[in-house]
């Protein structure tokens, strides 16, 4: 009897491990996949050094896309005698402040700010009351000047606020890495993926062209064009996008060197999709990974590219606030120690993020990485 009863309880127990088991089947079955992107974006949360760097440079490029609300030698907004007046968008004369010039207002004139401080009248003034190119003549410390009240990171040798030109020189450098990343990856991927793809004697010219390309003196070529032409910032970056994209290219032609082998490129060959929505469609999606791990370390070179271009006096024009320029005026002005440290300072910060960006970036793309 004991018996029967210990094996109806064994088979009541079977039942309901079975049960159990269907039902967990059925959940774990019914509940939603996670897709890579998704699983690759958790790993990079995960990397809280690389996650609050992205936050952190994110948060910098958006102030300095408003540079001219922060840093500026005219005022946002100004009240005089009843009417209100909007200096950062129109000019004004002096005349129309009560001076006796009809020339553009300077609003550091201490008579200027005079009449706008009587009754009745006022004025809402940046942050950072300096503009990039303004040189205050009426400053008491001779130039460049330590950091003070009135400039609290100094001035160059030229009376021009340090603050202002590190805010528009580090939007000049992230604009212009961004703009040279950004062309360098549209030709690098169309390159690659032309080799990569079609293969064989096209492959072949294009990797010896690639050879020969890469093998021309980029720098004296960019001292001959500087020579030739009017220095600016869209010659040098035609100029250094001629050469910023081999690199990228390589990453790219081994992918689809890889996958152009796989059975889903051969099934949509023989559904009869054309090669060139194979290779946008199917074959590019699954080789962006060395792509999007690239941009952070391509940006940190474009960054570096134009800061030393600009301290050997190749790059931007003159009188253009950048990284490059101040590092120069730091090594011609030693006893200036503010003008490279906070130079410096910027530009350690900046590549540090990226680099931050870079590593995790790579670590969350990599597929040997498993969840824990």
């Amino acid at each position: 009897m004991s018996n029967s009863i210990e094996s109806a309880d064994a088979s009541r127990t079977g039942l309901g491990t079975a049960a159990a088991n269907e039902v967990g089947a059925m959940t774990s079955a019914a509940a939603p996949s996670v897709s890579p992107s998704r699983c690759a974006w958790q790993r990079f949360r995960r990397n809280r050094l690389g996650y609050w760097s992205l936050v952190l440079f994110c948060l910098l490029v958006l102030l300095s896309l408003f540079a001219e609300v922060l840093s500026n030698d005219k005022p946002l907004l100004l009240r005089y005698q009843g009417e209100l007046y909007f200096p950062l968008l129109k000019d004004y004369s002096e005349k129309t402040f009560g001076g006796d010039f009809d020339t553009p207002t300077d609003y550091l004139d201490p008579f200027i700010r005079d009449k706008l401080s009587q009754s009745g009248n006022w004025a809402l003034y940046p942050p950072n009351p300096y503009g990039p190119r303004t040189i205050n003549y009426f400053a008491k410390e001779p130039n460049p000047s330590a950091p003070s009240r009135d400039n609290l990171f100094g001035t160059d040798d030229r009376g021009r606020d340090l603050l202002a030109q590190l805010i528009y020189g580090f939007r000049l450098s992230v604009l212009f890495g961004l703009a040279l990343t950004a062309i360098g990856v549209v030709m690098g991927v169309i390159a690659g993926a032309i080799q990569g793809y079609v293969g064989g004697k096209t492959d072949l010219i294009a990797q010896r062209f690639m050879e020969i390309w890469g093998s021309m003196p980029e720098l004296y070529l960019l001292i001959i064009f500087s020579a030739i032409f009017t220095p600016s910032v869209l010659l040098l970056l035609v100029l250094l996008s001629l050469f910023g994209w081999m690199g990228l290219s390589d990453y790219v032609r081994a992918e689809f060197l890889r996958n152009r082998q796989m059975d889903y490129v051969r099934a949509a060959r023989a559904l009869g999709v054309s090669n060139l929505q194979i290779m946008w469609r199917h074959i590019l999606p699954n080789s962006l990974t060395p792509v999007v791990t690239f941009l952070p370390f391509r940006m940190s070179a474009a960054i570096l590219a134009l800061t030393s271009l600009d301290f050997l006096g190749l790059g931007v024009p003159p009188g253009t606030p950048s990284l490059g320029e101040l590092l120069s005026q730091g090594k011609a002005n030693i006893d200036a120690w503010w003008i490279s440290l906070s130079t410096f300072a910027v530009l350690v910060l900046t590549l540090l993020l990226l680099t931050f960006m870079g590593d995790a970036l790579r670590d969350a793309l990599d597929p040997r990485k498993v969840d824990a």
